[in-house]
């Protein structure tokens, strides 16, 4: 099924908690951190936000949660990418690449 552009938009997140996931397992603060990483501070991903993500993608099986402990010695839920996730993060970027390819096609001849 085709996705349309209003999907893509709402989306965006997911794809970049999942990408956040892509090497290692992170709590919250780390996602967040490495969005903010990734994509120089342009990007900032408040709580409000992140947190819903997060439970939306681990129902649908994308991504798992444990509880351990944190660097600064608090207990955190830390979220990993599963194959399922693995899978469609790959996918959700390859719709993102040519979303964003027709996006600047536009934008280079209007």
């Amino acid at each position: 099924m085709a996705k349309t552009a209003n999907d893509l938009l709402q989306g965006t997140l997911d794809l970049l908690v999942l990408r956040a996931l892509r090497d290692e397992a992170r709590h919250g603060w780390g996602i967040q951190q490495r969005i903010n990483q990734f994509s120089q501070d342009t990007l900032s991903v408040n709580q409000g936000s992140l947190y819903p993500a997060l439970i939306r993608l681990e129902k649908k099986g994308y991504i798992r949660s444990d509880w351990g402990t944190s660097d600064n010695g608090r207990r955190a839920k830390y979220y990993q990418l599963t194959p399922s996730g693995k899978r469609q993060m790959e996918t959700e970027t390859e719709i993102w690449r040519q979303f964003s390819a027709a996006i600047n096609s536009i934008l280079e001849t209007i």
